[in-house]
């Protein structure tokens, strides 16, 4: 059952380990989906090793860490109508990507599709799969599942040219919720974005990890977000909403500080989204109040 439709792209940053027992899974696929891995700037090994064990797996070196801009420069190699992405610690289940890529070609104004998160090696769902399914945001009837204003880089299916087009993942983000931008820019080109539930992948959190700093830039890359693309109005409640409802401590004050001090870029850069996009955030701030989900913790 192999499938010729769909690249998967994977980032990776000193997790060796983690990253060949990922390209293991993906190699044990009946799709059989072609690799690209972009290496951003390991110091483990990890070229040689995948070299070694992965000959066939495109391998990327940029040689820094480009956060997840490494999936920029390897969506400049796919040459199939979709790209996968999925990160060093976790992999796609036998015949998700089929599935993904199915209702991407039975509906031409979908963007991507999120499949449901299954947390190892409990076997359990994501915290955040309850709220993809109980979604608010209105899609139009042939929609095959929850509309989404966002979707999860780690467990996604994209239109290659829907991606490029809306310019991919932008390099001041970095890396901790830089999917929101992309996401709203993907919607204001047309783009349905979402949910299905019969697609699986799943996740082994690695312990190699700076939750600190991922916190830092999570709160920045928000802040920054809302100013970018959500009118003034949304754009101060969302940022009052923040500042009550993140941790009061040193990472919270450098996060609204590093964004803050970026302000002249981002009035320059500021791009009100379309009526019917906001529209669809602004049903999401009850969700994104309440959500157990997506704490700033760490």
């Amino acid at each position: 059952m192999t499938d010729p439709r769909t690249t998967v792209v994977v980032i990776t940053h000193n997790r060796c380990g983690e990253l060949l027992r990922t390209l293991d899974r993906l190699a044990g696929l009946p799709e059989k989906p072609p690799v690209i891995v972009t290496d951003n700037g390991s110091t483990d090994g990890t070229a040689r090793a995948v070299a070694r064990h992965h000959p066939r797996v495109r391998l990327l070196r940029p040689g820094r860490n480009l956060g997840a801009v490494g999936r920029n420069l390897a969506v400049r190699e796919v040459r199939t109508p979709y790209v996968a992405f999925c990160d060093d610690d976790s992999w796609w289940s036998p015949g998700s990507l089929t599935g993904a890529a199915d209702l991407l070609d039975r509906h031409p104004a979908l963007g991507s599709v999120t499949a449901r998160i299954i947390v190892e090696p409990d076997g359990t769902d994501d915290p955040i799969v309850r709220e993809l399914r109980d979604s608010p945001v209105p899609g139009p009837p042939w929609l095959p599942g929850p509309a989404l204003g966002s979707f999860l880089a780690a467990a996604t299916v994209l239109r290659t040219d829907a991606f490029r087009t809306a310019g991919g993942f932008h390099p001041r983000l970095w890396l901790g919720g830089e999917e929101e931008l992309l996401a709203a820019d993907l919607a204001s080109d047309g783009w349905w974005l979402v949910y299905a539930d019969h697609l699986t992948i799943h996740h082994q959190a690695s312990p190699a990890r700076d939750s600190t700093l991922r916190r830092m830039h999570g709160i920045r890359n928000t802040l920054w977000f809302t100013w970018l693309r959500r009118p003034a109005g949304p754009a101060l409640r969302r940022t009052l909403d923040l500042a009550r409802t993140v941790p009061r401590d040193t990472t919270s004050l450098r996060a609204f500080a590093e964004a803050a001090a970026a302000l002249p870029w981002v009035l320059r850069e500021r791009r009100v989204l379309p009526h019917e996009v906001e529209s669809r955030l602004r049903l999401l701030e009850p969700a994104q109040r309440t959500s157990t989900a997506r704490r700033y913790t760490g």
